[in-house]
């Protein structure tokens, strides 16, 4: 997998006040922590392997680019809430805001490996083939943890790791291999089953590693960015673990429908020598002739139905 060199920087701090800092320092600091979802119908936790960083006004590829809307309310804070969007009509994200409030600034969870209630998380996502599918992409993640619309702006509950490293891969292979036929083996985690996010346990928390970050962690551009916000110079604000199955793969954006193939001499654009515009001929009796150039000449050409 290619990337830059790993993040060096050491802003380790436990507890929930890490959520308020630089959220390009914060962003790769979340790679191996795991977030878990407690709700009716149980518990599922991921350990996160890829995250994306976005800001607010100086950042092009932000939804808080423009300011603030009814939609990105939630990214303009406080820290500590989940900022969760619907995108292609069809599916949610989740992210998690790291600003103080009226400062926008959120990390997307792109990928990650179901490390606890996986039996649930199938159930979620009954089209993933393996385990490894069932976080991997930033849908597929929200799905897998049951998070949805209704759970924009709730706070999360931020703390260590209980062994204070970060979970590893169950060594089972239900990460990279097939699913099992009977209950795959819990990984770290509270034991989950139907009922027992109701409550005061249910939520959503963030268990954060400890030490140093980790050295597999590399960077580079975000996934699907049109424009300047996907300059992977200027915002490689993309990072993710090397070596991890579960890590999405890369995409630029795909070009907007009827951008790409452009005519030559399209509106807007001058005619190269000997490529003039060809006019189409109109009915007898019509007194705008083929070579008027107007603009109101202009505005009917573009109501005639295509060839």
């Amino acid at each position: 997998m290619n990337g830059e060199p790993p993040v060096t920087a050491d802003v380790h701090r436990q507890g929930g006040g890490i959520l308020d800092s630089q959220v390009v320092e914060l962003a790769p600091l979340l790679l191996g922590a795991v977030l878990e979802n407690r709700d009716a119908e149980g518990t599922v936790a991921v350990r996160l392997t890829e995250v994306e960083a976005y800001t607010g006004s100086l950042d092009p590829g932000s939804h808080a680019f423009r300011g603030p809307t009814a939609r990105n309310a939630s990214m303009f804070g406080p820290s500590g809430r989940l900022y969760v969007y619907f995108t292609y009509g069809m599916h949610w994200c989740v992210n998690v805001v790291c600003a103080p409030a009226g400062e926008p600034a959120a990390i997307l969870l792109r990928a990650g490996a179901v490390v606890h209630g996986v039996d649930l998380a199938r159930r979620r996502r009954p089209a993933a083939r393996t385990g490894r599918d069932l976080a991997r992409g930033p849908a597929r993640l929200a799905a897998a943890l049951g998070l949805n619309g209704a759970d924009d702006g709730e706070p999360v509950l931020v703390g260590p790791l209980s062994d204070g490293k970060a979970a590893g891969p169950p060594s089972s292979g239900e990460v990279a291999g097939p699913f099992p036929t009977g209950r795959g083996p819990a990984g770290p985690g509270p034991p989950s089953g139907p009922g027992e996010g109701s409550g005061r346990d249910r939520g959503v928390r963030l268990r954060l590693p400890g030490g140093p970050p980790d050295p597999r962690v590399r960077r580079g551009p975000r996934v699907g960015i049109r424009g300047p916000g996907g300059d992977g110079v200027r915002f490689p604000w993309r990072f993710w673990l090397e070596g991890e199955s579960t890590v999405s793969a890369y995409r630029p954006a795909a070009p907007r429908p009827g951008r790409a193939a452009r005519p030559r001499g399209s509106e807007g654009e001058s005619l190269a020598p000997g490529r003039e515009r060809r006019e189409r001929p109109f009915p007898p009796g019509n007194r705008v002739g083929p070579l008027r150039r107007g603009p109101q000449y202009r505005a009917e050409a573009r109501r005639e139905p295509e060839p």
